[in-house]
């Protein structure tokens, strides 16, 4: 079994909820109240900053130049599509300023905290742990909801199209495979922490859903 895999088992539960989650669900059918997608997008937007920090450290971390591409590659992504979608969403939805700068919620902070905890460990395995669940969960839910309706207002529907197909499949199996090549070479006591630091991350997405959901922490 890929060390991957097995890290996903070990909290197969969280991974469950994180991953099948209504909210989700609400989107993908365009039932979602607009005023939690504005709640979700004005925090999660809050996690760009830190997630370009640490996609950038654990690019300087990979072990080769050719290991390091697909990531780079990947970051142009982030900073370059996927903002301007959250750009766009802000302007289409009427969000006020107010409203997209409200203060960082409690899941939310959480969520930034362990991205920063990873990308200033040092460790290329606990980068990884961080950012394959941070891709690697968004490409199964959405997954769920490739065949949405061709009514899906953008906000939903590009939202979904970020995060499946073959090009973010191929990052999620990037990230995957640069996280179980790593895996054998690593000692005890650092597989103990990655494997922490991945289940972190996935009560982290977890929670979020059930914030944003929620509208609220």
């Amino acid at each position: 079994m890929r060390a991957t895999d097995q890290l996903m088992n070990d909290c197969s539960e969280t991974w469950e909820a994180a991953t099948n989650h209504a909210f989700c669900k609400e989107l993908a059918e365009g039932t979602l109240p607009i005023e939690k997608m504005k709640w979700y997008l004005a925090q999660d937007y809050k996690f760009i900053d830190r997630f370009v920090r640490l996609l950038a450290t654990a690019i300087t971390h990979a072990p080769t130049l050719a290991d390091s591409i697909p990531a780079a590659q990947f970051l142009a992504v982030i900073t370059g599509p996927e903002n301007t979608y959250f750009l766009r969403s802000f302007e289409a939805l009427n969000m006020t300023q107010e409203e997209q700068n409200a203060p960082a919620a409690k899941s939310t902070l959480a969520f930034q905290n362990l991205m920063r905890e990873a990308q200033v460990s040092g460790r290329y395995e606990q980068m990884l742990a961080v950012l394959v669940v941070a891709e690697w969960s968004y490409l199964t839910w959405a997954n769920r909801y490739v065949a949405y309706s061709p009514d899906l207002p953008f906000w939903f529907s590009e939202w979904i199209d970020l995060h499946c197909g073959d090009g973010f499949e191929g990052v999620v199996e990037y990230l995957r495979s640069q996280l179980d090549q790593v895996w054998d070479g690593l000692t005890d006591q650092q597989k103990a922490d990655a494997t922490q630091m991945f289940a972190r991350a996935v009560k982290c997405e977890r929670d979020f859903f059930d914030a944003s959901f929620n509208s609220q922490d």
